[in-house]
């Protein structure tokens, strides 16, 4: 429960001085927190923490040495979040990592544990 805190405090944390700072309240009651590492195409590990806290999915991912909040969106199938202009898409075991303004930046990924 202690990383759980954690993880919604860095969330409040992200934004920096002079940026609008926003409170976010999640039903925590029951909320799970899964930390998963994936290997991707070009040999980068990336560790993601999905935490699922009532309808409220999110998952926090690094991108260019920052952590990202992705927000968990409507998908035909797997786990579809998004934050900006980057979408992770997850079903089973694989994972994408697209970055809709620069689509040859594309990764895809495979979970190591």
């Amino acid at each position: 429960m202690m990383r759980l805190a954690c993880l919604i405090l860095a969330c409040a944390a992200l934004a920096g001085p002079g940026q609008a700072q926003t409170t976010l309240t999640l039903p925590l009651g029951g909320a799970t927190l899964a930390e998963v590492t994936y290997l991707c195409d070009r040999g980068a590990l990336i560790e993601v923490d999905y935490l699922n806290a009532g309808d409220n999915r999110l998952a926090l991912l690094p991108i260019e040495g920052e952590q990202r909040i992705f927000v968990n969106v409507l998908a035909a199938s797997g786990a579809r979040y998004v934050s900006g202009e980057y979408e992770w898409w997850s079903k089973g075991r694989s994972a994408t990592l697209t970055n809709a303004m620069d689509p040859a930046a594309s990764q895809s990924c495979i979970q190591t544990d």
